[in-house]
């Protein structure tokens, strides 16, 4: 079974272990993806997708919408079976196949390192404190 590919993030911090071009670099700009703000940590499935979807995902596209309903059919379906105390079976499929459509979409580290389309990167304290001197100038 072939080794699945490693984030950007993980590659970055490992010091490019493979060499190659990584995405950002040589003029490729990148999709910026925030860190997830703290109060959303405890949100159920649906809330969080519809936030996400409502802010605005930049790389999805108009062909891409069918993939989306489908992930927001999947997501209501789990719901459902979670209120009505579904089969374990059905909870658990319903959860990997929701897994899949999103990874398909972009919504995990790997996923996006195999698009080329953005890192997370949480800024430090120094580059904070250089955003703000550039932003009083």
């Amino acid at each position: 079974m072939p080794n699945p590919p490693k984030p950007v993030e993980v590659k970055r911090r490992l010091g490019n272990p493979g060499k190659r071009a990584l995405p950002g670099a040589g003029g490729t700009a990148l999709a910026a993806v925030p860190a997830i703000p703290p109060a959303d940590h405890d949100l159920d499935v649906k809330t969080a997708l519809e936030r996400v979807l409502d802010a605005g995902v930049v790389w999805l596209a108009v062909t891409d919408t069918p993939t989306v309903c489908l992930l927001r059919e999947t997501v209501e379906d789990y719901a459902a079976a979670r209120a009505l105390g579904g089969d374990w079976k059905q909870i658990e499929a319903l959860r990997d196949r929701m897994s899949k459509l999103l990874s398909q979409l972009g919504f995990d580290p790997t996923a996006r390192s195999r698009l080329g389309l953005a890192e997370v990167k949480a800024t430090d304290h120094l580059e904070a404190i250089l955003a703000r001197r550039k932003n009083q100038k």
